[in-house]
């Protein structure tokens, strides 16, 4: 199981300084939306200056149209990232284009699916997908399995499940973790480094209590000591 630390503090200049702090560490460093957004191509440069070995998870969740996801999706292999993901209710034709298009590429990121996102509750998903959220992430990563992506994200609770119908090699990452009891602020279904051990999960992603802590350092050398 490996950690993805994820950038969201406000400024690029506070998520550099982070990653200053924590360079010494082998974690992957998760670029979202709003960094991103911010901050664009300039920082993700910035980021393999601070540390070249840095393995960076763009998180986009792109969804659109087959062809357009497609496009976003081979503009992402200029960027040097390592993995990033789509929506996997885009449906199994769009993701099928993003991995063909990516096909003729002979180096390529991991491409995970995201389920259900772990801001919902079970009557808020019921109310978007008219579906429970167990039965939904499990066809969703099927439907990213036989498309041919790597992997998906998803919660804790649902990752063991998923790998028995997929594959065990199947990646599953996991935001929601707080691994050491810390609040789960506007996360649903949140979980520990010990359940997302029992559930087979294979990267773990923690924001706010590392970036929150006053010696962040010191909270990712204790999270890799307990993987």
């Amino acid at each position: 199981m490996e950690l993805c630390v994820a950038l969201d503090l406000p400024s690029m200049e506070e998520n550099l300084a982070l990653v200053e702090k924590i360079k010494a560490y082998p974690v992957w460093l998760k670029v979202g939306l709003r960094a991103y957004i911010r901050d664009g191509e300039p920082f993700l440069k910035a980021l393999k200056a601070i540390n070249p070995d840095a393995k960076i998870f763009l998180d986009l969740k792109l969804y659109d149209i087959p062809n357009t996801m497609a496009d976003a999706a081979e503009s992402i292999m200029g960027l040097g990232v390592d993995m990033f993901n789509v929506h996997a209710s885009a449906g199994k034709r769009a993701m099928q284009t993003v991995m063909e298009r990516l096909s003729a590429y002979e180096k390529r990121p991991l491409v995970l699916a995201v389920t259900a996102l772990t801001s919902f509750s079970e009557e808020e998903f019921g109310d978007v997908y008219n579906s429970g959220i167990a039965a939904t992430a499990d066809k969703f990563a099927q439907d990213a399995h036989e498309a041919g992506l790597d992997g998906v994200v998803c919660s804790v609770f649902e990752s063991a499940s998923i790998k028995r119908m997929t594959s065990s090699d199947f990646v599953t990452l996991t935001p929601g973790i707080r691994p050491f009891g810390e609040d789960a602020g506007d996360q649903q279904r949140v979980a520990t480094i010990e359940a997302a051990e029992a559930e087979k999960v294979d990267f773990i992603v923690v924001g706010r209590p590392i970036y929150q802590a006053e010696d962040p350092a010191a909270v990712v050398a204790k999270i890799l000591e307990r993987l």
